[in-house]
C-alpha cells in the first residue's frame, strides 16, 4: 500500500474508531475489520498508552481485548447488551514506542447467554508494514450477551451496524 492509501485508510480508521469506541481512538487505536467473526485494528505504540519503562501497558493490551471482544459480541447477539465477566490475558513480549501493534478478535463460543472471544495482540513486522511479527499476547474475554437493552439506549448499535461487514457466524 503506498503512502497516501495509507493515509487515507488510517484516517478512516481513526473516524470510524472514534464513533464506534472513543476510548480505544483515545490512545491511538484504529480500528481495521469489523464483524462478528473478526475484529481487526492497529495501535502505533506512543507515550501515551506506555508504562514508565516505554514499553505498552499490560492494562491497554486488555483494554484493546475487552472492547474488541465486548463489539464483535454485540454483533453476534443480534445486537443484545453485552457485559463482560472474565479477562484472562498473557503477555509473552513488549513492545516499545514506534512499535504498532496488530489486533484481532475472534469468537472462541458464541451461546445464547455468554460469548467466549480470544484476543491475540502482535507486533507489526517494521520490514512488511500490515504483516504480522512476533505475537505479544494472548486474552480470553467471556461475556453475558442476552441482557436486554434499556430503551433509552436502543440506538447503542448503530455505529457498529453502520461499519459491520455482513458475514455472519
Amino acid at each position: 500500500m503506498d503512502n497516501t492509501r495509507r493515509r487515507q485508510s488510517t484516517s478512516s480508521s481513526s473516524t470510524k474508531t472514534a464513533e464506534l469506541d472513543p476510548v480505544l481512538h483515545s490512545i491511538g487505536f484504529e480500528i481495521e475489520e469489523v464483524s462478528p467473526s473478526q475484529l481487526t485494528g492497529r495501535l502505533p505504540v506512543t507515550a501515551r498508552c506506555c508504562q514508565p519503562f516505554k514499553v505498552l501497558h499490560g492494562g491497554v493490551s486488555a483494554l484493546v481485548a475487552e472492547g474488541l471482544a465486548s463489539m464483535g459480541a454485540h454483533m453476534a447477539s443480534d445486537y443484545r447488551r453485552v457485559a463482560g465477566v472474565s479477562l484472562s490475558i498473557n503477555h509473552f513480549r513488549s513492545a516499545a514506542v514506534g512499535d504498532v501493534v496488530l489486533a484481532r478478535a475472534a469468537p472462541v463460543y458464541v451461546g445464547r447467554s455468554t460469548q467466549v472471544w480470544e484476543v491475540k495482540l502482535w507486533k507489526e513486522d517494521p520490514s512488511a508494514p500490515g504483516k504480522k511479527g512476533p505475537q505479544i499476547s494472548e486474552s480470553r474475554v467471556t461475556l453475558l450477551c442476552n441482557l436486554p437493552v434499556p430503551e433509552r439506549l436502543k440506538n447503542a448499535g448503530d455505529a457498529l451496524k453502520k461499519y459491520a461487514a455482513t458475514s455472519r457466524l
